[in-house]
């Protein structure tokens, strides 16, 4: 049987197939390459070139920046607004509660000055008429020995600072 004997390829012929055609190849590629990518960096987009397309979106981050303050300042002044509108109405609730509280106090010191008067009266005594006060109304109830003695104690009550009207509901008893 007769053999049949391949021969392979030298390393010489691989050394020239490399260097004379893959070598080359290569160069080619990568040439293609460079050249692709530096087109693209002059490449223009809607007729910008990509450091115009960069300063575009730093104006426009810039006119965002802008727009954004002065809707921050419109909110701070609307704040503002409502905080001095808060500030406002705890001011005159304030002012309602101390004049009750002024009011109370005020009532509280024209019973004490009118018991007092009446307890120095030698025929009225403090013990036999109740005083109560509100909002400066004098109310008068008890008894008094005479007619005149209840009269006076009226007379007493509206004399009393602070005083706006007495109402005598006093009970002359005989002695």
């Amino acid at each position: 049987m007769p053999t049949t004997t391949v021969s392979s390829p030298t390393s010489s012929a691989v050394n020239l197939w490399h260097t004379s055609i893959i070598r080359p190849a290569r160069m080619a590629l990568a040439c293609v390459v460079a050249v692709a990518a530096l087109s693209a960096c002059g490449k223009t987009d809607d007729g910008k070139t990509v450091g115009q397309q960069v300063d575009s979106a730093i104006a426009k981050s810039e006119q965002a920046a802008a727009e954004a303050k002065v809707k921050t300042e419109g909110a701070m002044s609307d704040a503002g607004s409502t905080l001095k509108d808060a500030a406002q109405k705890a001011e005159a609730s304030g002012k309602t509660m101390t004049d009750k509280a002024q009011s109370k106090f005020d009532d509280v010191g024209i019973t004490a000055a009118v018991t007092a008067e009446l307890a120095k009266d030698p025929d009225l005594s403090a013990f036999k008429i109740n005083v109560d006060t509100k909002n400066g109304a004098v109310l008068l109830k008890g008894t008094a020995p005479t007619l005149a003695a209840k009269e006076r104690a009226a007379v007493i009550a509206k004399a009393a600072k602070g005083v706006m009207s007495v109402e005598n509901q006093v009970v002359v008893k005989g002695s």
